[in-house]
């Protein structure tokens, strides 16, 4: 697995937006703050032509565009570190104009990002051999004050903190709008997860430890991704099969069922082979039900036979805050008393 250099001090934050950019209300804003944040910080920006473009469907711009701005962010020196601009909905067609093969030989380059950024935090690694973070986007660091949960993303891209723990609360409903694209995280809620030990039952004790390399995203965008010319995922699972295979997964529009179905195919697909562990969010559909089954329950029931632990309504997702995942690290994951500690190793 190859890391990239961290962001030193002084140095250059590129963004780019393969999915949306910040062309509305309140992500413009909201990401000029982010940006006067970063320059306060003493770091400099560099803006891809993306960032505030709506030519496309689901996205900024044409998919030939959009490839076109990951490749020139990637194989020159624009950047030390990249940031997406936003989520969407159809960067998946970016990927047939995006250079995997020379990105791969290319000097790598943090890239941040999530929910429809899966298209390349997931491919990164399982293309590219290229660590990614699973992490919030440019316009998030706009909020203020900044939430603990942000400053912890930030410090993987610089290399100062390896080792993190879930937050107090969580927001079931933004605050944020036109009006407020300011706005802070509403924690209105109490962290709260279930831990399934190996035999897929309730722990006991509440607790489990398990370790593995880390792979994963947005289950909407992995089970587009499934079957199709960028699926190596297999393969990356034989490849590290070794070190085990710790899958983190969250989903945005996946209802229950959807999301019971969706797992089961990467299941047959031999996505889960070597899989040490699963650490999941909590899904933006929280606590909804389709014919009396909830989400927990899909999981335990497709992916119980794995006889792996499975950690349920995890900091990860689109209900935040959320723990950064290093995409393609080894981690090491303590769950105990509620509680969860991740630990990543750059090896």
């Amino acid at each position: 697995m190859r890391y990239p250099e961290f962001l030193a001090p002084g140095g250059r934050i590129g963004f780019i937006a393969p999915s949306f950019g910040c062309s509305t209300e309140p992500y413009r804003s909201a990401f000029g703050a982010a940006l006067e944040h970063f320059h306060a910080m003493g770091y400099q920006t560099v803006l891809g032509p993306n960032c505030y473009a709506e030519e496309g469907i689901g996205k900024s711009s044409t998919p030939k565009a959009c490839g076109a701005e990951i490749n020139d962010f990637f194989l020159h020196d624009r950047a030390d570190v990249i940031l997406s601009c936003g989520g969407g909905e159809t960067m998946c067609e970016d990927l047939p104009f995006t250079d995997f093969e020379a990105i791969a030989k290319a000097k790598p380059r943090w890239f941040m990002g999530y929910s429809d950024n899966t298209n390349l935090t997931f491919t990164l690694p399982t293309l590219c051999d290229t660590a990614a973070v699973y992490g919030p986007c440019a316009s998030s660091f706009g909020m203020q004050p900044l939430h603990e949960s942000l400053e912890d993303a930030f410090a993987v891209l610089t290399g100062s903190k390896h080792v993190f723990t879930n937050y107090k609360g969580w927001e079931k409903e933004s605050l944020k709008d036109e009006e407020h694209p300011f706005a802070p995280y509403n924690i209105t809620e109490a962290y709260g997860m279930t831990v399934l030990d190996r035999s897929g039952r309730t722990s006991n004790d509440g607790s489990v430890s398990f370790s593995g390399r880390l792979i994963g995203g947005c289950l909407d965008c992995l089970v587009t991704l499934c079957g199709t010319r960028f699926d190596r995922a297999a393969a990356f699972a034989e490849r590290y099969r070794e070190d085990g295979i710790l899958w983190f997964l969250e989903a945005c529009d996946l209802n229950p069922m959807s999301f019971r179905r969706a797992l089961w195919q990467l299941k047959e697909a031999g996505w889960f082979r070597h899989a040490g562990g699963f650490i999941f969010g909590r899904p933006m559909h929280f606590g909804e039900e389709f014919m009396g089954m909830g989400f927990d329950d899909a999981a335990a029931d497709v992916l119980g036979d794995l006889n792996v632990p499975i950690l349920l309504n995890a900091d990860l997702g689109h209900l935040p805050p959320m723990m950064p995942f290093i995409s393609g690290a080894v981690a090491k994951v303590e769950a105990r008393d509620g509680a969860m500690a991740l630990q990543t190793l750059l090896i």
